[in-house]
């Protein structure tokens, strides 16, 4: 499953966003009805995994974590219990509850970026300041990709 490029919308009054016809197709190919939806580690975005990703990363998430470890245990807990699972409904909307919405500091312009098993729901003034500049993001690509050939 591969989630690409980018997508401006627009939420409505009550937060629901029609997710883009690209990424439904693609879930729709995959077999996948739903999806979990959680705030991302990182960045201030909104990240929406088909639920077999979701699966996927939690059994590593778990394989790597000693559940007799309290640190580790908490980790697990914050990361598996600040998530909501969604359903599209008939017309491929859904619904962003508020919490979400002001922990990824959105307000009704939004763009969805494909991400390749994920897909990112950011605020559309926020991507945009956390976009490399062309010629540095040229350089870090150069540099990434030179390190993968020695």
């Amino acid at each position: 499953m591969r989630f690409l490029g980018n997508i401006e919308a627009k939420l409505d009054v009550k937060g629901r966003a029609f997710l883009p016809a690209i990424f439904r197709k693609v879930l729709q190919a995959g077999g996948e009805e739903r999806l979990v939806l959680r705030k991302d580690v990182f960045q201030s975005c909104l990240v929406l995994y088909p639920e077999s990703v979701w699966n996927e990363q939690m059994d590593m998430l778990r394989a790597r974590l000693n559940r007799w470890n309290r640190q580790e245990q908490q980790v697990f807990r914050q990361f598996v219990s600040e998530v909501e699972l969604l359903t599209l409904d008939g017309n491929g909307r859904f619904l962003i509850p508020k919490r979400y919405l002001r922990m990824a500091e959105i307000d009704q312009d939004v763009k969805f970026v494909g991400m390749d098993d994920t897909i990112e729901i950011w605020s559309s003034r926020k991507v945009e300041e956390q976009q490399m500049k062309p010629e540095d993001f040229g350089n870090a690509l150069e540099q990434l990709m030179m390190v993968e050939q020695e």
